[in-house]
């Protein structure tokens, strides 16, 4: 398997810039052939997993998202990280250290599922000992902001000759209907489907689908984003941090977090612990030095605590074989 090299990462965060801006197009940016940018393409598909896949902004459909912890016994935890990577309504699920606790996001559809889920099922599941639900109540960095806009491989005038030309997003819940959804639905497995599978499977015209495309991506609701495997790249040392912070203090920390290019999630949450961080470094040691250094500078925190992802067991999809 190949490292991924310059034009590798160059074609990596254009996608990420715009997940569906065609090979042509990427290549004029970079100054390659577009038979160059598809074989890159389909060299980091199979070497690192990567894919485009197109995520829905639960903000902007009114459902806000919520991370959970839950705590069980070492025997129970790697099962139930497989059982909710299954679920539709999951993310960036991690066995963290000591394998004795599963952190997961996640993204109810309605209030009943929510409780559905945190207050009936989780609680009763065996050998769970403890369940912790933190409402996210202001991302800080994540979600359309993928962490590959921060490795630096495109310059400023790449970025923006690549960035869609997208109005901003209207206040207020979006509404969608069994069209939007069949479309999302067809993006989320794949955030380069060709037009001509999007109007299969919705069944609408080239237009329509066109018209619908423009509108999910316009209002916020659809976004493009990355899945790949962290380790090629050589950040292989991921974990989570459950920072407290002075309510005073929250915004300017969040938004020095955003700024950090160690940190691919960041956001504002119910509980305790009121701001919690995804990190992504090289080495034990780039973290503990991220620690000491740059979070310990950032006044308001007075608590830190670091769990380090032992096994990612789903990122934005969920795959056995991997």
């Amino acid at each position: 398997m190949a490292l991924p090299d310059a034009l590798d990462l160059k074609v990596m965060q254009a996608l990420q810039v715009d997940g569906r801006a065609s090979f042509v197009r990427i290549a004029g940016v970079l100054g390659v052939s577009d038979k160059t940018v598809a074989r890159r393409f389909t060299r980091l598909r199979r070497d690192i997993g990567f894919r485009v896949l197109g995520m829905t902004d639960e903000t902007r459909l009114g459902r806000p998202g919520w991370i959970v912890r839950l705590r069980c016994t070492p025997d129970a935890a790697e099962p139930l990280a497989t059982a909710l990577a299954r679920r539709t309504d999951t993310s960036y699920i991690g066995l963290m250290s000591g394998g004795t606790e599963v952190t997961c996001a996640m993204k109810p559809r309605s209030q009943q599922e929510r409780d559905e889920l945190l207050l009936g099922r989780l609680p009763r599941t065996p050998h769970v000992l403890s369940v912790s639900a933190h409402c996210v109540l202001n991302p800080f960095y994540g979600g359309p902001l993928g962490w590959l806009s921060k490795i630096n491989a495109l310059t400023a005038a790449q970025e923006e000759a690549l960035r869609p030309g997208l109005e901003e997003p209207p206040a207020g819940p979006v509404a969608l209907d069994a069209v939007d959804e069949a479309l999302i639905g067809v993006l989320r497995r794949d955030g380069r489907a060709p037009m001509a599978e999007l109007q299969s499977r919705t069944g609408q015209s080239e237009s329509v689908v066109k018209r619908r495309l423009d509108r999910l991506r316009r209002t916020g609701v659809l976004y493009f984003d990355a899945e790949y495997d962290h380790e090629p790249l050589g950040h292989d040392v991921g974990a989570m941090l459950w920072l407290t912070v002075a309510p005073g203090a929250l915004v300017a920390a969040g938004k020095t977090l955003a700024a950090h290019p160690e940190v691919r999630f960041a956001a504002a949450v119910s509980g305790r612990a009121n701001l919690v961080t995804a990190v992504q470094c090289r080495t034990i040691q780039e973290l503990y030095a991220y620690l000491t250094d740059r979070i310990g500078a950032i006044p308001g925190v007075h608590d830190a605590e670091t769990m380090l992802i032992l096994r990612q067991v789903k990122a934005l999809t969920y795959d056995p074989r991997r």
